[in-house]
């Protein structure tokens, strides 16, 4: 129970973060410590400002405000809900996203690789870009952000992710060129072609999967596990990226702790591995030339 004596913002931030440690909660859905996670639900649960200056936070809550906040608090301690559920908002690449528990929470280290533009390996400006599984459509939707001429494809098999996914395209007002299409992978493309295809697909491998803390199981597993090396999905993305790239188009796909396999099983491919400066790993690059080359290999692997 959260007793009567905490009144400030820094009194539940300061408590949160103890509380936070003593139970051993797991950081990993934009943030990665108990103190931006305490201030973001918060702050958050107030519509307050993650920015706000320090000295607002001896502010004393009302007594509503109390009730709100200690509920959150306690949701995030005993339940194990991502912040980011709770609060019902995650950020990426500076834009605020609906989420909920139908889509993955947004973390995903392509937003660096979106607000650089995709320099220097993109040529030119895309005409047409696809989010392959994309969720709560955050890539597809920040990359229509900072390439205001394209055409963007949010493609997803769940059809509650892709509520979401329209959601946020109302939000961000882009509904006059970005659309959501339902399919397994490819399967609601047919003869569809893109200059960027970008996927964060499900890719957990079982091991992490079993491995996985609390919170995790708040998010769909639909969108993490994808069978023993986690590479199901991926395996028949690459046998069929090639039909729908463009000529000089390219192929981006995050597959994190799953690299290893990836690399076991395609030792002939000469795959683009990205670094990041803000952190992340596990993303590969592909030109659509290296699609067609390797095609009948990766078909042969499916």
């Amino acid at each position: 129970m959260i007793t009567t004596r905490l009144r400030t913002l820094r009194d539940h931030i300061r408590w949160a973060v103890s509380r936070f440690h003593e139970e051993d909660l797991y950081f990993g859905h934009g943030t990665d410590n108990a103190w931006d996670e305490a201030r973001q639900l918060v702050l958050g649960g107030l519509h307050l400002p993650y920015e706000m200056a320090d000295a607002y936070l001896d502010c004393r809550l009302e007594d509503e405000e109390l009730v709100r906040v200690q509920h959150l608090l306690k949701r995030r301690i005993k339940d194990r809900v991502p912040a980011a559920y709770l609060l019902g908002e995650a950020w990426f690449c500076g834009m605020a996203f609906i989420v909920d528990e139908r889509v993955l929470v947004p973390r995903s280290p392509i937003a660096e690789l979106i607000e650089e533009r995709f320099a220097p390996w993109l040529a030119g400006e895309p005409q047409r870009i696809l989010d392959l599984c994309t969720g709560s459509g955050c890539i597809g939707i920040a990359c229509a952000e900072v390439f205001p001429e394209a055409e963007v494809v949010l493609a997803d098999l769940s059809f509650e992710a892709l509520e979401v996914a329209n959601q946020n395209i109302e939000r961000h007002l882009h509904d006059d060129r970005v659309y959501t299409v339902q399919g397994d992978g490819f399967a609601g493309l047919p003869g569809q072609r893109f200059d960027l295809i970008v996927s964060n697909p499900p890719y957990v491998d079982a091991q992490d999967f079993a491995d996985m803390p609390p919170e995790y199981q708040h998010e769909p597993a639909l969108g993490l596990a994808c069978g023993d090396d986690g590479l199901n999905l991926v395996r028949r993305l690459l046998a069929e990226s090639a039909d729908h790239l463009s000529e000089k188009g390219l192929l981006i796909v995050e597959v994190g702790n799953s690299q290893v396999h990836v690399e076991a099983l395609y030792p002939e491919v000469d795959f683009a591995w990205l670094t990041f400066q803000n952190g992340g790993h596990g993303v590969f690059m592909l030109s659509a030339e290296q699609c067609r080359a390797h095609q009948a290999l990766f078909a042969s692997r499916v």
